[in-house]
């Protein structure tokens, strides 16, 4: 057989498969910066944390978008917000204080949003250009989101959804506990069933967007800046890439037809962006995965 068609059908095999390798987009964001979602640490520990959480997405050049709450670890923002821009990533408002428009009024929630530009804007050297809802909480009312949307738009800010919802931060409190208490099986034990349970999200929400928007979604992913994400994330990406995720910018997620979709939904619940096209349709949502109910009991035990 002529061996320069071997040498060629051996390319286009290679080109073929690695075109099946990455079938889907995901936009990585990292919530309640400089840090949240475990227990705060020292000042000493929480850069550490960053420096670790940020040192793949650095060395592969990984796009991400961190949110931040300026109030929160105030004297550390601005030591420890340069590291996440020096990695690559952007930045946006999450409120200075993580304050919930569900018991928050809209006068409070938009000075707080003011508040939250200061030292981001400092480090960007421009206006954050996008805006998370802590708790994705968008407003118990009609006339309150309608409210608050028309001052964050009068601001500039571009809203970021998100689709791949989960409940890392259960996780991060659990493993911060037995990390704190030097039980390091236990430690390791809660690290494998959150890149499990991950994987269970990645795979639930891949779905359930195809049924609810009709095609593959340019998902957007809800973590933390948790000690559980520093020290998972080699994993967490490793997860990604075998289920075949290319990873983009937030900008080039949103791109996605999918975020034009109308969403109209106010009320208590903090859920993904999919589930609240679903409701708009009229479709009975399908919930996604929640943690195993060894690890709920013992977040619940903390958290008391």
């Amino acid at each position: 057989m002529d061996m320069n068609f071997i040498s060629r059908l051996i390319v286009v095999i290679a080109a073929a498969g690695g075109l099946c390798a990455q079938e889907h987009q995901v936009a990585i964001t990292v919530d309640d910066l400089p840090r949240g979602g475990d227990s705060p640490g020292s000042a000493a520990a929480d850069l550490a944390m960053t420096m670790k959480l940020l040192t793949p997405f650095k060395n592969d050049k990984i796009p991400l978008t961190g949110f931040v709450n300026e109030c929160r670890h105030a004297d550390e923002a601005e030591e420890l917000l340069p590291l996440w821009t020096a990695a690559g990533a952007d930045l946006g408002n999450h409120t200075c204080s993580h304050l919930d428009l569900s018991s928050t009024s809209v006068a409070e929630f938009e000075a707080d949003v003011l508040k939250g530009e200061r030292v981001t804007g400092a480090v960007l050297g421009r206006m954050p250009p996008y805006f998370r809802y802590p708790y994705l909480h968008t407003g118990m009312t009609p006339e309150v989101r309608e409210a608050v949307e028309a001052f964050l738009k009068k601001r500039g800010y571009t809203m970021a959804p998100v689709t791949l919802d989960d409940e890392d931060y259960v996780f991060a409190r659990v493993y911060a506990d037995k990390l704190a208490q030097g039980n390091a099986a236990e430690a390791a034990r809660v690290l494998a069933a959150y890149v499990k349970y991950m994987d269970g999200i990645f795979a639930f929400f891949e779905g359930w967007g195809v049924k609810v928007t009709g095609h593959d979604v340019k998902q957007i992913l809800l973590i933390h800046a948790s000690q559980l994400n520093a020290d998972a994330m080699p994993q967490l990406l490793q997860m990604m890439r075998r289920r075949g995720y290319e990873f983009v910018s937030l900008w080039e997620a949103l791109t996605d037809d999918a975020y034009q979709l109308p969403d109209s939904y106010a009320g208590p619940q903090g859920i993904s962006w999919i589930h609240r096209w679903a409701m708009e349709k009229g479709m009975k949502v399908q919930w996604e995965p929640e943690a195993p109910a060894w690890i709920a009991a013992a977040y619940k035990a903390s958290v008391k």
